[in-house]
This record gives C-alpha cells, sequence and structure tokens, in this order.
C-alpha cells in the first residue's frame, strides 16, 4: 500500500526579484508610516519661533511653600482679574498645567509689578 505523502509532489516556493521588492516593500511600510507620522507631529512638540520675550518685559518671583498661581496673581495684581494674570503667567513660563511647586522660578508679566 503507498502513502498519500509519498506520491505527493514536492511543489517549491520561488519568490521573483519583483516579489522580493514588493514583500520588502511591504515589510518597510510600517517603519515608513511611523516616521511620517513622526516628521508631521513633531512640528507641535517644538516651541515657537519667537525670539521669547524681551529683556525688562518680566519681573521673577520664586513661588513659596503653599502657594498656587490663583494666589500669585491674587498678590500681585490684586485690582486685576486673577484668570487672566494666571492665563498670562501660564502662556510666559509655558506651564502645561497650573500647578506650581516651592522654589520654582516663575517670570511675571511687567504689567503686573509684584507687591511682595
Amino acid at each position: 500500500m503507498t502513502t498519500l505523502a509519498s506520491t505527493a509532489p514536492t511543489i517549491r516556493l520561488r519568490l521573483t526579484a519583483r516579489g522580493r521588492r514588493v514583500l520588502a516593500g511591504l515589510a518597510a511600510l510600517p517603519a515608513v508610516v511611523a516616521i511620517v507620522m513622526a516628521v508631521l507631529g513633531g512640528g507641535a512638540a517644538l516651541a515657537s519661533g519667537d525670539a521669547g520675550a524681551p529683556a525688562g518685559t518680566f519681573a521673577e518671583l520664586t513661588v513659596m511653600s503653599g502657594e498656587s498661581l490663583w494666589s500669585i496673581a491674587q498678590d500681585v495684581a490684586p485690582d486685576a482679574d486673577p484668570r487672566e494674570v494666571v492665563d498670562a503667567i501660564t502662556r510666559l513660563n509655558a506651564l502645561e498645567s497650573a500647578t506650581v511647586s516651592a522654589g520654582q522660578r516663575l517670570a511675571i508679566p511687567a504689567e503686573y509689578a509684584p507687591a511682595r
């Protein structure tokens, strides 16, 4: 009795030059997509092209223990809307959140002269 496995022809897969190029292109596609996304999205992480605030347009102060941006805004500009002062301080210092730490140095816009 002959087995089916011994009579089945062996098929050898051949990859042509064109097939190798297609396979290599498909394998490289995720890397290409990642690089394109990094190039397109990486510009968002860069700071603006501005040269920064001109000298003399801000004052500096050190955050004391227990202080928040809100309390600092009320101290440096008691007659101004604290929301606007907090926003100006946040933008000037490029803060990602309104959280500050004791000992941190903050630039305060010159229009809000520190009263401390």
